[in-house]
């Protein structure tokens, strides 16, 4: 507990044009890895363009760790099978949240993070001030599969008694 930052809530919006892996469709989920922590969304049947619109709630000590996102396809029978993976780091998004901004107009962008080799951005990221707090908006594209993003929101969550940022 002495070294934890505070929370880092992940809204897992919704995958777009995932690959198919059973038959005609899938029935995939969502898994995010951080550290030893391992988090994951429920699964949405038969649905390459799955809303998911879960929070899972990563605590957070290392603002450096990477976040690992991985999707499957839940199968029965056998082992899930795997629909594509990406990664990507909250360093920008704990600079903005560092910041201890107040009173910005609504939607005001704090700073941008542009896709890049390093990252799996699908587009340009914006990091706004939105109804008193920060907010990131990702979307990832997946590696490792021939198609499909999945969108995030961040958020931060101060906790009382943990390390200042």
């Amino acid at each position: 507990m002495e070294n934890l930052l505070g929370l880092l809530r992940i809204h897992v919006e919704r995958g777009v044009n995932l690959a198919i892996r059973d038959v005609v469709s899938s029935d995939p989920y969502v898994v995010i890895k951080m550290g030893k922590q391992k988090l994951k969304t429920r699964v949405v049947k038969k649905n390459l363009n799955p809303e998911w619109n879960d929070d899972l709630t990563l605590s957070i000590s290392d603002p450096h760790a990477p976040v690992h996102l991985h999707v499957y396809d839940k199968d029965t029978f056998s082992l899930d099978d795997k629909m594509g993976d990406a990664d990507f780091t909250i360093g920008p998004f704990i600079e903005a949240v560092k910041m201890r901004l107040s009173g910005l107009p609504n939607n005001t962008i704090v700073t941008k993070v542009l896709p890049s080799r390093q990252n799996c951005l699908a587009e340009e990221s914006h990091i706004v001030w939105k109804d008193g707090k920060v907010v990131q908006n990702l979307v990832l594209r997946l590696r490792n599969v021939e198609c499909g993003e999945v969108e995030l929101q961040l958020n931060w969550i101060d906790i009382p008694g943990s390390r200042h940022l």
